[in-house]
């Protein structure tokens, strides 16, 4: 029980990690890479202390109080972290690197306690259970096997129950009770009457001050009225005056925006109602949505272009619900896909007179919705009018990732233009099937002329340009997408310490 319960610890403590430096830092191949790399780090020095440790002092009572260390450890690291993570929070608005960097650092140092108690586990118990230099093979793979299946148990648990249904910090205080339960029922057998009283009440300290912090928020921000945790993402809603903001994870931008009887909102969502007329002057009959999120756009297009029927996908159920209950997502010809923005289009054949992207929240996006293959099968999925508009970030002195999306665009699609949203911060790429001169896009926005329409038909045709770039080729083979992301953080974080 001592060596599938710090199996099941392990994985899950790791897993748990990953969702407890989301909200801050996201969940980026970066962050996974660190995460993975540290935690394997100090797992081995874990083998090799409680190997030593075991040859020293090779006794039960000891290996009980390694277990029940790392429960302590493991049950007081999410408030530990607190205030280090709090540091990410000013650091990633302003673009802190020395900031962002000591509150990751300093996160990641702090899971060196635990998890190396973690790693002391199997040497010591197969130092304590080894009978017979002729059986210490079989033993070690008994144990060995018991400390994996507790570890497969621990991702599961973690992934499809524990973190969707209480939340990464009470997570935390499972493994944490798991621990401390299994080193007290040891000492209670070995009749070790005083640490079975001491653990006890950590035991009831713990739970109890989980049920105290269970409220707590996670990731305080100014107005928030909702926050929680989804199998994807961390999930908050920011209420200011009446204005709705939906925002998830580490961005400090916001993937919806609602402000009731409202149509334009003053942002990059309002062009969206532009990309039409790119090749018709009609008013679009269908539109998909590709990261629906809590239906900005969908709300905006239903109620400029009434007869319009819509699809939005949206991998994430919650954001869905909340989108629903918080963000009167509610249009009768709105109909909602719960999948990944690609694996949908495979299960259906249907065509789109536009195609609108808005899944690559900041600052990272999910590379295979930014690929030639990608962009293949969206062009099979528009009819002959069809446009494909998409919202890509950039910073006021750097475009690369731009240019990286409409250069793989353009393998695809004969016409590509920039839209740029003035600003600095959001370019609209858009994408035709045929030729489109940039002066017959103009001239089909200047003919119209009924609001709320017109206004922002004139900052498209003011900001409208022709792509004529050359930037990084995206495949499903090779995509240096988040390289490519790093690499812009890092400049703009230079470009603002110069600033300063």
């Amino acid at each position: 029980m001592i060596v599938f319960s710090a199996g099941f610890a392990s994985l899950g403590v790791e897993l748990a990690a990953s969702r407890l430096l989301a909200p801050f830092f996201g969940a980026s191949l970066l962050i996974w890479a660190n995460l993975i790399g540290v935690i394997l780090i100090y797992l081995s020095v874990g083998y090799w202390l409680g190997g030593k440790w075991a040859d020293r002092d090779p006794r039960a009572q000891t290996l009980l109080l390694i277990l029940a260390g790392a429960g302590l450890a493991v049950g007081v690291l999410p408030f530990v972290v607190a205030p280090l993570l709090a540091l990410a929070i000013p650091a990633l608005a302003q673009f802190n690197a020395e900031l962002g960097l000591v509150s990751f650092l300093g996160v990641v140092v702090l899971f060196a306690v635990p998890v190396t108690l973690l790693g002391c586990v199997p040497p010591f118990a197969l130092r304590l259970a080894a009978r017979d230099v002729k059986t210490v093979g079989a033993t070690g793979g008994g144990l060995y096997a018991l400390s994996t299946i507790g570890s497969i148990l621990g991702v599961y648990l973690t992934v499809f129950w524990l973190i969707p249904t209480i939340g990464t910090r009470l997570t935390f205080m499972v493994f944490a009770l798991v621990l401390l339960g299994v080193a007290l029922a040891g000492f209670l057998l070995a009749r070790r009457a005083l640490p079975a009283l001491i653990l006890a009440a950590f035991v009831f300290f713990t739970a109890g001050f989980a049920l105290v912090q269970r409220g707590a928020s996670v990731k305080p921000l100014p107005n928030v009225i909702y926050e929680t945790e989804s199998l994807y993402n961390f999930i908050q809603v920011v209420d200011e005056n009446h204005l709705r903001l939906l925002t998830v994870n580490e961005g400090q931008a916001y993937q919806s925006v609602y402000y009731p009887n409202a149509i334009l909102l003053g942002g990059y969502w309002d062009l969206f109602l532009t990309t039409p007329f790119l090749t018709d002057t009609a008013p679009p009959r269908s539109l998909l949505v590709v990261g629906l999120a809590a239906g900005t756009v969908s709300k905006q297009f239903a109620q400029v272009f009434p007869a319009i029927q819509v699809d939005g996908i949206e991998i994430d159920p919650t954001i869905v619900r909340v989108g629903r209950e918080l963000f009167a997502m509610n249009e009768p010809n709105l109909n909602v896909w719960i999948d990944d923005g690609r694996a949908a289009l495979r299960k259906t054949d249907k065509r789109y007179d536009v195609i609108v992207v808005d899944a690559y929240r900041q600052p990272y996006i999910p590379f295979h919705l930014a690929t030639v293959e990608y962009y293949q099968e969206l062009r099979a999925h528009l009819t002959e009018r069809g446009v494909v508009a998409i919202n890509a970030a950039r910073t006021p002195h750097d475009a690369r990732l731009v240019e990286a999306l409409a250069s793989t665009l353009k393998q695809v699609f004969p016409t590509v233009l920039l839209l740029d949203y003035p600003n600095d911060t959001n370019t609209l790429i858009l994408a035709a099937q045929n030729e489109i001169a940039l002066s017959d896009y103009q001239a089909r926005l200047a003919q119209i002329q009924t609001e709320p329409l017109a206004s922002v038909a004139a900052i498209a045709r003011a900001n409208v340009r022709v792509f004529d770039g050359d930037g990084m080729l995206l495949t499903d083979d090779k995509s240096a997408v988040e390289n490519l992301i790093h690499s812009i953080i890092f400049d703009a974080t230079l470009l603002a310490g110069e600033n300063k």
